[in-house]
């Protein structure tokens, strides 16, 4: 009998098209043959995570390495560029690990059980939704992102709603939840809530993301300043121009005059 090997894999939420998922009106696409992937042998788990923190998400894979307890791993950089936006959210626990000192923000680790919705509006004018949970599972061989990316798609839209709620303590009875608004695409939100029991006074952290469309923005807007401002420059000139003809044109006549 020959060796098994086992392979990690890639799903793909796409439409149903078979009669086993009409209920749901979605399944999932497997990809076997992905060019890299396909080539890790005795794959353990695999998971993704941004590598280069710019909002694309790589893959990261565990393998059974050349001895019995050894272990490989292995990453894989997504080469896939599109005009595609996103958000990546992180809500910490909002804990020190003593008394937090006066005026200090408790920033703490990133906790699991939080929720994460979205509300805004696509390219075609279409109200969008998303959410996600995070950390959902902390044992059994979890390789989980600390954060949540939120794919936008190509809408460059402000996210109009940003909800955030974490989990709250048997028997209380009021929700933990908090909103921001007009949150820029192509960011990273950085959530501190605390306290834990005043969501009014949680805070939030924005760091917008390096990519070459920031770049490329930047540069379009510095080539519009400078054309408005050759325009005014030359507009000037020409209105100084004219007033010094009209001078020349005063004294020249007042000269006649006096003769």
């Amino acid at each position: 009998m020959g060796r098994r090997n086992q392979q990690a894999f890639l799903l793909e939420n796409v439409p149903c098209n078979n009669a086993s998922c009409e209920e749901v009106h979605r399944m999932f696409k497997v990809y076997w043959d992905l060019a890299g992937l396909n080539l890790i042998k005795d794959a353990m788990v695999a998971t993704f995570f941004d590598i280069y923190e710019d909002g694309i998400l790589d893959i990261i894979v565990l393998s059974k390495g050349y001895t019995k307890n050894d272990v490989a791993i292995h990453t894989l950089k997504n080469n896939f560029e599109a005009d595609a936006y996103f958000v990546k959210v992180i809500v910490l626990s909002g804990l020190c690990s003593n008394d937090c000192p006066r005026k200090i923000t408790p920033f703490g680790v990133n906790q699991p059980g939080p929720y994460i919705m979205y509300t805004t509006v696509d390219a075609n004018g279409y109200l969008k939704n998303g959410s996600a949970g995070q950390l959902s599972q902390s044992a059994h061989l979890a390789l989980q992102l600390p954060y949540n990316v939120l794919g936008l798609g190509r809408s460059a839209n402000f996210l109009d709603h940003l909800f955030v709620g974490i989990p709250r303590p048997s028997g209380e009875k009021s929700i933990r939840k908090q909103e921001w608004t007009a949150i820029i695409p192509n960011s990273q939100l950085i959530v501190i809530p605390y306290p834990h029991n005043v969501p009014r006074s949680w805070s939030a952290k924005l760091y917008l993301t390096p990519s070459n469309i920031v770049l490329l923005t930047a540069v379009a807007l510095i080539g519009v300043c400078i054309f408005i401002l050759a325009i005014i420059a030359i507009l000037h000139w020409q209105e100084k121009k004219a007033d010094d003809r009209e001078k020349r044109q005063e004294a020249h006549r007042f000269h006649f005059d006096a003769m």
